[in-house]
């Protein structure tokens, strides 16, 4: 086995966290998931693998802890009672049995949430709106609400002890947490002794933060989640009065789009400059983030005293086993998280995550699936794979690690499909690496032969003759304007000059006033616009929906957006619809009041749908039904030549198909249900 570079020994040292220790410096920090109490044997089997992945401190989501404060219809954790210690009790076993720290962090949001499940009234620091879409107030809390409070707290620590964690989050940040809501300015308008001043509006955190440490009495470690940009002119008095106080500080960004923010708007190790100076102002361990995923990178924060522990949520995301393979020597067999934020999406969307590197993320339980193990191949089979984007790369992998023989074949001079395409838009060059981790792991593979330059029709694969045919061929932008807004073709299409997204990123220059039409909703039309914009062209852009790239608000992303086409000057036109077009002018109409107006239009970009490109499926399956006993291989389509979706789909669909050939199929549904 390869050896570890001795450059990154620094990471392998066991670091001291209070009463317990952690065997490294690789630590996954509380994230979300969609899966917590909805799913809690798939978020424990998840959490499991991460610790058997090397990770030394492993933690929960986000963990609610009493009816008064439900995070529903979040998926989130629960520890309510006797009946979720149990639960939990299944994801600490799972990470101590790998050796490694199970961190829970307990969360009461206070009006963030309103109680949709329980059906208390919220509790908070003064009378507010909940933040949630919902018509509720919260109610300020009295002096009794205060003390029933802390007891609920320490109750909660006892039912944490039980459940066997080694690590006792208090998360404080304004908007998102109650100690954090009294301690904001401007969230805390009380007069009492908890309201005022930094010593009053402190005074809650320093109960808590007593409370924890007396009731885990040395079995369990206290750490603080603090953000150190809510009130950052008294970070200096805080950490004078508790830096020394908790056994481990967490420290993250208010604003979860830029704690967690997408690769299209900042680098790895973004957040140094805000967190540095904590380092300076406790002596206990600190733990950030900055989507670490060079072991370079985490040494040098590491040697430069900016942080104790590389935190992670995203590169632990997409590489379970990133701890391991640095230790192991294998740093070119990392999968490093892009920054799609994809992952983030399931938080929103309330179902078990997902993954664009790492297309077992969420499968654990459901399917069995593992990051670095497969079942070896059931026959020696040969295997065609036509189309080296995503889905094929990743099939084409995924079937060379079982031991088949692969042909893979790519029309194009290059491999990546769609990634090596959308990947040259503002900002999406780390995009780049769902292709180059694919290609490089290609190389190690003998079993696996890859042909660029090489289009293939029926009689060369009739030539070829595999047992299996999987096309993987992609999709391509639509021209007319058909989508979810428009069940066929735009009127005056025929009449403009129209430039698809793919004619855009193949060299396309267009001419006069761009008017872009997302229908999609996601990030391509953004970026068009950004790049085209930046090129001094002359862009509006038009959508049906309330917001710009509003489906990316699942990722973190439609803020920024929003905020980088303002900056650049593009005319951004919400809730309004494409009518006719003509050779100068499009007439759009809002989608409620029905008014119609008139935009100069020189070239037309819709971005509304893709045609799968089939052909080669379709002509395969007309050949195979006119030979006399059927042509002796099965055909297959994947990814976006299939049914287009997501880049993250397209992976999980090659390897899906690279894990169930041959396979017994799972009875019932197809996976596990809890």
């Amino acid at each position: 086995m390869t050896q570890r570079d001795p450059r990154y020994d620094i990471l392998f040292e066991s670091v001291r966290i209070g009463p317990v220790t952690a065997k490294n410096r690789f630590f996954q920090v509380p994230h979300c998931n969609g899966m917590g109490v909805s799913f809690p044997k798939a978020m424990a089997a998840m959490r499991g693998t991460k610790a058997e992945g090397g990770w030394a401190v492993v933690c929960t989501e986000e963990t609610d802890f009493h009816p008064s404060n439900d995070f529903s219809p979040l998926a989130e954790g629960r520890l309510w009672d006797h009946k979720d210690v149990a639960v939990m009790a299944t994801m600490t076993d799972a990470v101590h049995r790998h050796g490694a720290l199970a961190g829970v962090e307990l969360a009461y949001t206070g009006h963030r949430d309103a109680n949709l499940y329980s059906r208390e009234v919220p509790l908070s620091v003064t009378g507010l709106p909940v933040a949630i879409d919902y018509p509720v107030q919260a109610r300020a809390m009295d002096g009794s609400d205060i003390k029933q409070f802390r007891h609920w707290h320490v109750e909660a620590i006892g039912r944490a002890l039980q459940a066997g964690f080694d690590l006792i989050y208090i998360y404080v940040r304004a908007g998102a947490s109650l100690p954090g809501n009294f301690l904001s300015r401007s969230l805390n308008q009380r007069s009492d002794e908890y309201g005022g001043g930094f010593v009053n509006r402190a005074r809650l955190f320093k109960e808590m933060l007593e409370d924890a440490l007396e009731t885990a009495e040395g079995r369990a470690a206290i750490a603080v989640r603090f953000t150190i940009d809510d009130e950052p002119d008294e970070a200096d008095e805080f950490f004078s009065c508790f830096g020394e106080q908790p056994d481990l500080w967490d420290v993250n960004i208010a604003e979860w789009r830029k704690d967690s923010l997408p690769s299209r708007f900042g680098a790895e190790a973004w957040q140094e400059p805000l967190v540095a100076r904590v380092k300076q102002l406790t002596t206990k361990p600190v733990v950030g983030v900055g989507r670490f995923t060079s072991p370079d990178t985490m040494v040098s924060q590491v040697n430069r005293g900016i942080l104790d522990f590389i935190g992670a949520a995203r590169p632990s995301i997409a590489d379970p086993f990133l701890p391991r393979k640095v230790e192991q020597g294998r740093v070119e067999d990392i999968r490093e998280c892009i920054g799609c934020n994809i992952c983030v999406s399931s938080d929103f969307t309330m179902v078990p995550m997902r993954c664009t590197q790492n297309p077992t993320a969420g499968e654990e339980f459901r399917k069995g699936w593992h990051p670095e193990r497969i079942a070896p191949a059931a026959t020696d089979k040969t295997v065609l794979v036509v189309g080296a984007g995503p889905a094929g790369l990743e099939c084409a992998h995924a079937l060379g690690k079982r031991g088949y023989h692969v042909v893979l074949a790519e029309a194009r001079d290059d491999v990546g499909g769609r990634v090596s395409i959308e990947s040259r838009l503002p900002g999406l060059n780390e995009w780049a690496r769902v292709r180059d981790y694919r290609q490089q792991q290609l190389h190690s593979l003998a079993g696996v032969e890859l042909y660029t330059q090489s289009a293939l029709g029926v009689e060369h694969i009739s030539e070829l003759a595999p047992d299996e045919v999987v096309i993987a061929t992609g999709a391509r932008w639509r021209h007319d304007g058909m989508g979810r807004h428009h069940s066929g073709v735009i009127p005056g299409t025929n009449a403009v000059h129209v430039a698809t997204p793919d004619d855009i990123l193949e060299g396309m220059i267009p001419r006069g006033p761009v008017v872009i039409f997302d229908d999609d909703c996601y990030y391509v039309a953004g970026a068009i616009a950004e790049k085209l914009a930046s090129e001094n062209h002359t862009v509006t852009l038009v959508t049906p929906a309330s917001d710009v790239a509003s489906w990316a608000n699942n990722t973190l992303e439609r803020r920024f957006v929003e905020e980088r086409l303002h900056e650049l000057g593009v005319t951004v036109i919400e809730k309004h619809d494409v009518g006719t077009l003509s050779a100068d002018a499009v007439e759009i109409h809002h989608i409620h009041s029905g008014r119609r107006t008139e935009i100069e239009l020189g070239t037309w970009v819709p971005v509304t749908m893709r045609d799968p490109v089939d052909d080669l499926f379709h002509a395969l399956s007309a050949a195979q039904m006119n030979e006399p006993d059927g042509a002796p291989w099965r055909i297959t389509r994947i990814g976006d030549c299939l049914s287009p979706s997501t880049i993250a789909a397209a992976v999980y669909a090659g390897h899906r198909f690279a894990r169930e050939l041959d396979a017994e199929p799972h009875p019932g549904v197809g996976f596990e249900r809890e």
